[in-house]
């Protein structure tokens, strides 16, 4: 892949000089969502699908952006007098983001580049293709201008910060760390509240992660996430009020029963039971895993479903539709909606021997009554960004 990506650049921008080529990952969360805004644990592991970046400094301040997944755009064009976000700037919005977000720290950037950028994770499934883009970014720029101080985990938070602040997504950290700091065969488990973290080796023996993408295209900056991010925001402000705590994540199903009535309306009262709930089911599921016992953990995934589907009201017809296909076939585990929501995608772990029934059986069944099909991926966990050089 990276080869022909160089030979494309070439075609496009022309052979001399020195060219680079970089990777990050996306992401699949296999549980704890929408808890990373609220100071809870998440549990994502990297995929070995996602963004590739072919990038050459200019003699000029010109940035110029091509990507192979929307070629009709052609070549854009920016500058960095010009970082500023546009609706009709549309993907580009995101490399723009995070040079802006360096040069906001202190980290100017010296001179242009050429960049052409191609992505293999499906459009708007929720495997968090804009996090991977965004990674992708900062490691291109920490290796072309030799921003050596700057960790993966710098990178993952100048991510988020572009995100939140350059495009109005108000999303946690979780998506660009994952992307970061993914390592191949592990997941991380992640406490949002002060970033520690450790990898768990994921040893799914006898079974596969499957992801299905509903085809059901989530667009988080006008949707309900940042209206989710401000429901928990005021929860917690109420709570506040009766228990000292900096963050739900911080509460036990016991504390939060206990003193829920703090919160003076019942929607928040359900978002709030998710993010307390949620984060106590991951800090299980990981104990589960590390037991070996992949059948506690399967029942915890479809806990977390039925909370995202109920108390955070995240899900859709279509993604409880594959879900109730997917509880319905002997051999799999647990199967949840994973991401943001409103659409995307569901992660399932499926026993290896009932994998091509699942595929078969959920294809045909959402298909009759969704009338689209749905698409597979039997995925891999890969390790985290990186210079490919």
């Amino acid at each position: 892949m990276k080869n022909e990506l160089i030979q494309a650049f070439k075609e496009l921008y022309g052979a001399e000089g020195e060219i680079r080529a970089y990777f990050a990952p996306g992401r699949v969360n296999l549980i704890g969502e929408h808890t990373d805004y609220n100071g809870g644990h998440v549990f994502p592991c990297a995929l070995t699908i996602g963004t590739f970046g072919i990038a050459r400094k200019r003699e000029d301040r010109k940035i110029r952006l091509f990507s192979k997944n929307f070629p009709k755009a052609g070549i854009v064009e920016t500058s960095l007098d010009d970082l500023v976000p546009s609706e009709k700037a549309g993907w580009t919005n995101y490399p723009k983001g995070v040079m802006w977000a360096f040069e906001g720290r202190g980290y100017k950037l010296p001179c242009g580049l050429d960049i052409l950028i191609y992505g293999n994770i499906p459009n708007g499934s929720g495997l968090s293709s804009s996090a991977s883009l965004e990674v992708l970014t900062g490691t291109m720029l920490r290796d072309m201008f030799g921003f050596d101080d700057l960790t993966m985990i710098d990178l993952a938070q100048i991510g988020q910060y572009s995100e939140n602040n350059f495009n109005g997504m108000n999303c946690g950290i979780m998506d660009q760390f994952a992307s970061a700091m993914g390592k191949k065969d592990h997941a991380i488990f992640l406490d949002t509240s002060d970033l520690s973290f450790e990898y768990a080796n994921i040893k799914l023996d006898d079974a596969k992660i499957v992801i299905t993408n509903s085809k059901v295209k989530h667009s988080l900056v006008s949707s309900a996430y940042n209206d989710r991010r401000n429901e928990c925001e005021t929860a917690l402000s109420e709570l506040q009020k009766a228990v000292d705590i900096k963050a739900l994540g911080e509460l036990t199903e016991e504390e939060y029963e206990e003193h829920k009535d703090a919160i003076h309306s019942e929607i928040r009262q359900k978002r709030a039971k998710h993010a307390v709930y949620e984060n106590q089911r991951t800090i299980k599921a990981v104990a589960a895993l590390k037991n070996d016992d992949i059948e506690l953990f399967g029942k915890l995934m479809n806990a977390s479903h039925v909370s995202l589907r109920d108390d955070y009201e995240v899900s859709c017809e279509e993604i409880d539709i594959l879900v109730d296909l997917a509880w319905n076939i002997p051999g799999v585990v647990g199967s949840r909606i994973t991401g943001g929501g409103f659409g995307g995608c569901t992660v399932s772990i499926v026993k290896n021997d009932a994998v091509d029934t699942f595929i078969e059986t959920v294809g045909t069944e959402y298909e009759k009554r969704v009338g689209h099909k749905a698409e597979f991926y039997v995925v891999e966990i890969g390790d985290g960004a990186r210079v490919l050089n």
